[in-house]
């Protein structure tokens, strides 16, 4: 009896599993692999992010906001809610992604919003120092900011990772943090937000993701610092952990394969990556007084089932 019970309850949870975001793609995928930093339009199926069901408040209105790695993504995602709350935004990105950046320029502004492009490199501290800057001279004011764009490669082992592949890797992921934060703390009032995107990497580890996922750990641990220091000033700062994600990041990774592609997500407790659609709400939730006006120093974790502390 107990074996039948067993069974039936495999069944029930494997039900529930397939319900669960049916409409989203699963693994397998075709096969792809593309160079780095890799572009939206060639992912194969495309990735979500349009999110049709969400229903706008004007949570937003009259907000300025700067969105790091905004051309696509998780980004992208975020960027085009926020304009359908209200936001004006500004996003950066490689030169070379300059084609997703029209994309998502294009989708924003049909909303009324404005929606302003500058590309640069994020590992050069002088460009995080302009970006806030042209950000402010562009669209009036900083309310918030999205430290989002990130950079990674798979190894087989640590001996693989290079001093130059280290130094790459943070300067994207973590002292871009820094700089274009303190910049923008010259311009953020009271009821101001910053956002970072860590991952769950940041918390559980990963072990072909050494120089990554301890990024994403530093990156929680200055989140909660700054949340900190800044409570006296009523600026929230906060993050959210994404599990894996349908986005450009991973297929351009270089260390990655065709075949690894083509199963991402494939173990994740529901059964396939998530859409950038369904990680872009909890940007608007941390980015809304509305919602989360008593909420700072917290890690978000959306990771699809994965349950972790940290």
């Amino acid at each position: 009896m107990k074996t039948r019970y067993r069974r039936a309850e495999q069944s029930d949870e494997a039900r529930q599993r397939r319900s669960a975001g049916a409409s989203k793609p699963r693994p397998p995928f075709p096969k792809q692999h593309q160079r780095s930093p890799g572009l939206e339009r060639k992912l194969v199926p495309a990735p979500q992010y349009r999110a049709p069901e969400y229903k706008a408040a004007g949570k937003l209105k009259g907000k300025t906001a700067l969105i790091t790695g905004g051309d696509s993504g998780i980004g992208r995602a975020v960027a085009i809610l926020f304009a359908r709350e209200g936001a004006n935004v500004a996003i950066s990105y490689l030169a070379e992604e300059q084609e997703d950046a029209e994309v998502t320029r294009q989708t924003m502004e049909a909303t009324g919003v404005r929606c302003v492009l500058l590309p640069g490199d994020l590992t050069n501290p002088e460009f995080c120092s302009e970006l806030i800057e042209k950000t402010v001279e562009e669209l009036g004011g900083l309310d918030i900011l999205v430290s989002n764009a990130a950079h990674q490669v798979h190894k087989e082992s640590l001996e693989e990772l290079t001093d130059e592949e280290l130094e790459q890797t943070f300067k994207t992921n973590v002292y871009a943090y820094f700089w274009l934060a303190r910049a923008a703390l010259a311009h953020m009032k009271p009821g101001s937000a910053i956002i970072a995107t860590s991952s769950e990497t940041g918390i559980q580890g990963s072990k072909h993701l050494p120089d990554y996922s301890a990024t994403k750990g530093a990156i929680n641990a200055f989140t909660k610092t700054l949340a900190q220091e800044l409570v006296p000033r009523q600026i929230r700062v906060n993050a959210v952990a994404p599990g894996p994600v349908w986005t450009p990041l991973n297929p351009s990774d270089p260390g990655t394969t065709p075949e690894h592609v083509a199963t991402f997500g494939a173990d994740n407790p529901m059964g396939r990556p998530a859409q950038p659609e369904e990680l872009a709400p909890a940007y608007v939730f941390l980015a809304s007084s509305a919602d989360s006006s008593y909420i700072t120093g917290i890690v978000l974790q959306v990771m699809g089932g994965e349950t972790t502390g940290g």
